[in-house]
């Protein structure tokens, strides 16, 4: 007689579906590593350019002292002589004829 019964799902309580606590599948790793490793590497990247770096400016000091050009004299700055004295008086008449 039982079994002729049509099954009915029951209505779950809401608050009961949220209180239930979902389980991690899968452990999280910390990040603390992959930063330090991630650090690490970025560290001997810098050190690596460092290096090179130095050395190119070596390179150039060394390159530049040898092709350096030989000292010039200074110039002397060549002064011409004064034609003849202003004539301030005879401007300031122009000056006023206008």
């Amino acid at each position: 007689m039982g079994k002729n019964k049509p099954r009915v799902k029951k209505i779950q309580n809401v608050f009961q579906i949220a209180k239930k606590q979902s389980k991690n599948k899968n452990k999280t790793k910390p990040v603390k590593t992959s930063l330090k490793h991630m650090n690490a590497v970025k560290h001997e990247k810098v050190e690596n350019l460092n290096k090179v770096f130095t050395e190119v400016q070596r390179d150039v000091k060394s390159i530049s002292k040898s092709v350096a050009p030989p000292p010039q004299k200074p110039m002397q700055a060549v002064r011409e002589p004064a034609k003849q004295a202003v004539n301030v008086d005879g401007a300031a008449q122009l000056f006023s004829q206008l």
